[in-house]
Parts: C-alpha cells; structure tokens; sequence
C-alpha cells in the first residue's frame, strides 16, 4: 500500500493523543517528535520536514487546540491540512487547448515508465471523451517505438510513427497529423537517457520550441526517493515543467517523493501510476492521499474506481437476484471478477476509512493468489454444481479440487464461505421486510 511504513507510523502516534483527556505543549511535542522521525525515515526532504512541523507546532500549542474537549482531533485535523497543502492543496488539472489539439510532452528519465504512461495516459484521457493520438518521438531506444504501437492496438488508440527520423520532425508532423485526423490531444513520447546531459536537454528544448506544447510533464519513479526531486529540478530549470507523473507509487511503500517534489520544486503532481494495468493512473489529489495517509481513507477515489469499472446494470440485475433469493456461485463469481477491476485488496481497504489497518488480520489477507483459487474452484464446478451447491458431495469436492489445483479444505471453505453469505443477506432481508432495525446495510437494498 502506498505510504504504508509512513501512514503505520503516523496512526501510531496518534492512537497515542487520543488516550488522554487534555494535551499539554509536552505532549504534542513529542508527538511532533515522532512524526518528524517518520517523516525521514519516508524519505522526505529534511528541510521539508523542518518546515512542515514547525508549522504544524505553531498551529497545535495554541489555547483552543490544548483547551479543546478533543485535541487529539484537532491535532489530527491541523497536520492532515499541512499535509494537503505541503502536496499541493489542490488537484492540478491537464490544461486542456482552447484550440485543439492540446500537445502534451512527456519528458524524463530512462527507466522511470515514459512509454507505459503515454498508454495510460492516453486510456484515461479516451475515457473522458477525448481523442489522443500517441507519438512515438523516442528513436533511440529500439523497443519503444513498437511498445508504443502494442499499447495503441490493446487500446485502440492510433499512433504516429516515422521510424528512426528527427524527433522535432516527427513531433512536428504528429500535430499536422492530428488536425487532419481530428484527435484533439496529442501525447508525445520522447526519449530518455540513463542521466541528464546536454544532447538530451537540447532535443527536447528544440521540440518544445517547435510544437509549443500545452503541457510539459516529467515522469519519475516515485521509488527513487529524493533523486526524483533532484531529476525534477533538474528538468525544470532547463525546460520550465507544468507537472510531475509519479510512476509506482503503489510499490512506494516510503513515498518520500511524493511528499517532497512540490514543496522543493513547485511543481505539481498531476498523475500518479497506481499499478501495472493500462488503467492504473489516477489523478493525484492531495486532500485525499493526505486522508489515507492518516488512516482516514479515500471514499471519494473508491466511488470514482467503482462508477468506471463497474457495470450499473449489471449491478441492478444483481440486485434483483439478490431480492429474489436467486444469488448463485455463477453470480458470486463474476462480482469477484467486478471487485477485481477495482485493483488490489489492500489498496480497496486503504481508501476505507479506518479500513488500512485490518489488512493482515485473519480473513482479510486475501492476496491476488487466493482470489485465482476461488476463481479456479468455481470454473472447476459443473452448470448444475454452480446453480445449487447442496449436490455437490464428497466425490465432487475431490473432482473439483483436482480440476483447480487446489485442496479439498479449499472447496469446503468456499462453500461454507457462500453458504453463511446468503444467509446473512436472507436474514438482513427478511429484518427489511419486518420492519425491525439494523445496524448494518448493504448498498443495493433500499
């Protein structure tokens, strides 16, 4: 989970200010004392550290915090707002052309995702009506032209390419292309080196001149800690950036990047990868990666995440079965499938809020290994098997085992598993019906 060591750390600390009644200056400093060691040890910028709790202090020894009935909440609520405002406050937006196409550059260094992030790039865009043509701009390294041209037939996406020629002149005649095709963005991929030198700069600094790009965005890899930011001064001072895409950040267990980058640079994180799939890039909100940080989730990015992924009527034909009574394992496994577009688990329960914590305990450790099992068994059961599970005896469970690759404990779990399911939504049913009160709900029963 992204910021996982450093959000551990945090909740921590705080667990601890919400035992006492009142807090005294001494104990919000040493509060304030274990955030700034975590804060390092999450690889942040010293001097950003410095800076963000002293303003955190100022604000946490005043009379109505120290006097308040809850002060631990109001210490909580002063650095989830330092932490929003030292990622940027609010969410920085593409700039999207008055007059398309709106040419967008992506730049960086070799290894960070740049061609990966075009496709997602890209993907997201066309989810939210746009027309992207993709531009394979990066001719030096051999495989990127045709990692392009992959990524723009698995997306239906057109790519423009003219092999090994000039990179201004391929980004040139790109935007010409587009015009005449009607796509109104433009995403130039361009190419990277192992480090910064001065070809490169040179390059990039003639396309930029040539098209005039609305958009210059940096790609780094959020687990390069501090070097990102270093890259981004970098690139900034030579080039003038409009945004930063951090890649990985789910594998960036520190983050330290994302903490620091726009408090050195004053740049903006616009994008963050989340993952390896072509839709795992997310708008970065620094409100909301400030709430799951604190362990008070992302409720807002879990909705989005469901609206996208997941079918409406599908959802009410769910509905109806579950109404009717009607819920099967052919059912329970395509809402598998569904909640499986939604990304890992631990990623799931850290958008919920107070939900981070849970992940490892008994029950809610479900890795992607475990979900293939589940999988596996149910596509192991015959049609009669999966409509009425009370058939399946003592022979069928071994079959059924074999043909998944899994254990006859498994196939008893599962089925224990899906049997205490409907029983549990036949009884919150049945509470509806009655009239009687209940302290739990599901979503889709009105």
């Amino acid at each position: 989970m992204v910021f996982e060591s450093l959000a551990d750390k945090l909740q921590q600390t705080f667990k601890k200010l919400r035992g006492k009644g009142k807090l005294s200056e001494s104990d919000v400093a040493e509060a304030l004392k274990e955030v700034r060691m975590a804060l390092l040890e999450a690889d942040v910028n010293f001097k950003v550290v410095k800076d963000l709790v002293a303003k955190i202090k100022e604000r946490a020894i005043g009379q109505e915090v120290l006097e308040s009935l809850t002060p631990a909440q109001h210490v909580i609520k002063i650095v989830n707002e330092e932490l929003t405002n030292l990622m940027g406050g609010t969410q920085s937006r593409i700039a999207i052309a008055s007059r398309p196409p709106t040419v967008i550059m992506l730049v960086g260094l070799q290894g960070a995702g740049k061609t990966t992030t075009a496709g997602k790039l890209a993907h997201l865009l066309k989810r939210q009506g746009k027309q992207p043509l993709m531009v394979a701009a990066d001719v030096y390294r051999p495989a990127a032209i045709k990692q392009l041209e992959v990524l723009g037939e698995q997306l239906e996406i057109p790519v423009f390419t003219m092999g090994q020629d000039n990179p201004v002149n391929i980004a040139k005649k790109a935007v010409d292309q587009a015009l005449m095709m009607a796509r109104d963005i433009v995403i130039i991929d361009t190419a990277g080196r192992l480090h910064i030198n001065e070809d490169l700069m040179n390059e990039l600094k003639s396309i930029k001149q040539t098209v005039k790009p609305h958009e210059i965005l940096l790609v780094v890899d959020a687990m390069t800690g501090q070097d990102a930011v270093n890259v981004a001064e970098s690139f900034n001072n030579d080039l003038g950036l409009d945004g930063i895409i951090l890649t990985k950040l789910d594998g960036d267990a520190r983050g330290g990047a994302a903490l620091s980058i726009k408090a050195v640079t004053g740049l903006p994180i616009k994008f963050a990868g989340m993952g390896e799939k072509l839709d795992a890039l997310e708008a970065f909100h620094p409100d909301r990666m400030a709430s799951r940080i604190l362990g008070m989730g992302d409720v807002l990015s879990l909705i989005e995440k469901a609206e996208s992924a997941i079918s409406l009527e599908k959802a009410q034909e769910m509905q109806k079965k579950l109404r009717k009574e009607d819920f099967t394992l052919d059912d329970f496994l395509e809402q598998i499938e569904q909640v499986r577009k939604l990304g890992p688990l631990d990623q799931i329960l850290g958008m919920l809020p107070g939900m981070g914590k849970l992940k490892g305990l008994q029950g809610l450790d479900i890795d992607n290994k475990e979900v293939k099992h589940i999988i596996a068994i149910i596509r192991s059961m015959t049609s009669k098997e999966r409509r009425d599970p009370a058939v399946i005896n003592g022979s069928r469970r071994k079959r059924i085992a074999l043909g998944s690759g899994t254990r006859v404990q498994d196939v008893n779990r599962l089925l224990k598993q899906f049997g205490e399911a409907k029983k549990m939504m036949k009884r919150l049913k049945d509470m509806q019906k009655s009239g009687k009160k209940s302290n739990f709900k599901l979503p889709f029963m009105n």
